[in-house]
């Protein structure tokens, strides 16, 4: 019978509040195999683990539960207890007492029994616990960050300051992301471009960090330490290598296209580059708009380029790497605001939303920094400014706040105020949100100084009239009708997770919430890890974020990658699957659910006295494998065994339970 020893914490009051703990103590010292039994405060401090480090030695224990919160917390905390003991780690066991028990009861009389129930179940779990030895995996000393934008950009930047080569993936060709686009910055009202453009340049002549634009990842597959990555690099039809940049490429040409970067506010040459600060300064063609390619003519751009740089026979190109760390930071989208006919977006050249009026402010935006009304190129005199269009709404939109709309609301109202000064702001908002260093003063200032409007409520529609838009509304503080007739429209429209987020998900193995942005491991103590080792994620691809806490996230993610590639050897999981080959049925729908891709066929063979037969059966690689256990729920021939949560162990808590009953 193994030598057993039960700990439970307080937790201050959040388990000692509702759990009788002396009760619980003496009522483990009677379960089968506790040779001792006892309680601290605060069992994850530095006391607290002594005391667990010293009984392990002083009682000769071989198994260990602790009862606590939940493992996800400080289950490797108290493994390293038991290490530094001489103890196997794997032979400790969590008991979560704090969010299965005293978090959900409020009665003492009915959480302590529990808490004893619980504590019951692991000790005999523990009890039949084997010592399990962690596989040593070795590190590719490379990383890879999908997405550059300036989340991307800080992490590239700051992982190759630590002396590793990193590669860039973007699937623009330039660098930059959405703050490429802004005009200013709140609350300083930087220059965007002006504190962007640096770090761009930077990240292109940074000696460890390869940009591969236009480009995107086709295939991850590995592990923590040796991710696998393809990466399509699409036909630009411009060799960079030759290409000088000297833009007379783009000048000469005669056919155009919607521009992407200008939000579809302005024209862009079939071969371009988005916009002027680009990186690298290397134009692409657009087949669907360029003439060579739709009608087999034109190739005015290969006449006229002095390089001779123009290659129409350049294909898409697989590159193959492999990476110890990932960084995804893939951005945000706006939420296209048509789904709100009320608003009549789409449907007159003054109604915006808040990006495509960014692009108005900008000196190479489409009407050259000129704040004027795209219908008729005249200056606004009335702009309402309207929040919260898809944030906050439970009925059409998302259910959270957007984040950044109130303080670019406040901006764009003061750069208006700035750029056309007789011009009068209306704000219609739900509340307003200023979150950040300087932020609250910000607002403010556009209310005082620069005479900004601001009125709580909603719109309730929009149309024109004239050559105006009348804007109707209530203001919720004085219960009164509004009717504005404005000039322009901007709508604050929700930050979004971007369209393709799910596919990214599914190629890197990380999972979103039900809006699509991308899981952290744990919102507090792991903000910008996964599920998935090896994977971390930066900025708004996670949440809506503004600049600068999209960079600090940024540095964080550098930081976890940094120290996971500085490690000569990884240690990889232990509780992994394993398959009793000679009882599998070799079905294989273990293979098909495994998230990991850890599972593969296998040809064995079985020698009988008539002769030797060879069958298919799965195979768990323990390097891929994360101890998930789906494989094993799946198997229908009971062949799977998950180390550490085998049929007999989970059974043997099962009985515990009820036979404390």
């Amino acid at each position: 019978m193994p030598r057993t020893g039960v700990f439970i914490c307080h937790c201050g009051s959040n388990i000692a509040g509702t759990v009788d703990i002396d009760k619980t103590v003496e009522a483990s010292r009677n379960f089968p195999g506790v040779v001792h039994a006892d309680e601290y405060r605060y069992l994850c401090s530095e006391m607290g683990q002594d005391i667990i480090t010293k009984a392990i030695k002083e009682n000769d224990l071989d198994r260990v539960v602790v009862g606590t919160c939940s493992p996800r917390m400080h289950e490797n905390t108290f493994r390293k207890a038991a290490a530094e003991a001489g103890l196997n780690p794997y032979l400790l066991e969590v008991a979560n007492i704090r969010e299965h028990c005293s978090w959900v009861h409020k009665d003492m009389e009915e959480a302590t029994p529990k808490a004893i129930a619980l504590l019951r179940a692991a000790a005999a779990k523990a009890a039949l616990n084997e010592a399990l030895e962690a596989p040593r995996l070795d590190v590719e000393k490379r990383a890879l960050v999908i997405g550059g934008g300036i989340a991307g950009i800080q992490a590239a930047l700051d992982i190759a300051e630590a002396g590793y080569v990193v590669d860039i993936v973007e699937k623009d060709p330039s660098i930059g992301g959405r703050m490429a686009q802004l005009e200013k910055t709140f609350p300083t009202l930087d220059c965007s471009a002006c504190i962007l453009t640096p770090k761009m340049v930077e990240a292109a002549q940074h000696p460890n960090i390869n940009l591969l634009t236009y480009s995107e990842v086709d295939e991850v597959k590995g592990f923590v330490g040796q991710f696998d990555v393809k990466i399509k690099q699409k036909a630009r039809y411009v060799d960079p290598v030759k290409c000088t940049g000297c833009g007379i490429c783009w000048e000469k040409c005669p056919s155009k296209a919607s521009s992407e970067f200008e939000m579809g506010l302005a024209k862009r040459k079939s071969i371009y580059v988005p916009f002027a600060q680009a990186v690298p300064m290397v134009p692409v063609i657009d087949r669907d708009s360029c003439l060579y390619f739709r009608k087999g003519r034109c190739q005015i751009c290969e006449q006229e380029c002095p390089p001779q740089a123009i290659d129409y026979e350049q294909q898409d190109e697989i590159i193959e790497r492999r990476y110890g760390a990932i960084v995804v930071a893939t951005g945000f989208d706006q939420l296209d605001p048509t789904i709100y006919g009320e608003y009549g977006y789409g449907q007159h050249p003054d109604i915006l939303t808040g990006l495509e009026f960014e692009r108005i402010f900008n000196a190479s935006g489409p009407t050259g920094g000129k704040v004027v009304k795209l219908s008729d190129g005249k200056p606004p005199k009335k702009v309402v400014f309207i929040q919260c269009i898809g944030s906050r709404d439970k009925a059409r939109g998302m259910n959270y706040c957007s984040k950044i709309c109130c303080m670019y609301t406040a901006k764009q109202a003061i750069l208006l105020k700035e750029k056309v000064p007789d011009a009068k702001s209306y704000v219609f908002y739900i509340d307003v949100r200023t979150g950040g260093k300087g932020y609250e003063e910000f607002q403010r200032r556009a209310a005082e100084e620069y005479d900004v409007a601001y009125m709580r409520g909603q719109v309730g529609k929009i149309f024109p009239e004239d050559d105006h838009l009348v804007v109707r509304g209530i203001d919720s503080l004085t219960n009164r009708n509004i009717e504005i007739k404005a000039d322009m429209v901007v709508l604050a429209a929700a930050t979004v997770a971007r369209a393709d987020a799910p596919e990214v998900g599914r190629l890197v193995g990380i999972n979103s919430d039900s809006y699509h942005f991308f899981n952290e491991a744990h919102p507090k103590l792991k903000p910008v890890e996964t599920h998935t080792a090896g994977i971390f994620i930066a900025g708004a691809c996670q949440a809506p974020k503004d600049i600068p806490e999209t960079v600090s996230q940024a540095s964080a993610a550098a930081v976890k990658a940094i120290g996971l590639l500085s490690k000569e050897k990884l240690q990889g999981e232990a509780c992994t699957a394993e398959v009793i080959q000679s009882e599998c049925s070799g079905c294989l729908n273990c293979e098909a659910i495994c998230p990991y891709t850890a599972i593969t066929p296998v040809e064995i063979e079985e020698r009988y006295k008539d002769g030797v037969l060879k069958r298919t059966v799965a195979e768990v690689n323990p390097a891929l494998c994360q101890g998930c256990g789906s494989c094993a729920v799946t198997c229908r021939s009971g062949s799977i065994n998950l180390k550490g949560f085998s049929n007999d162990q989970i059974m043997a808590e099962v009985d515990a339970i009820c036979l404390q009953r």
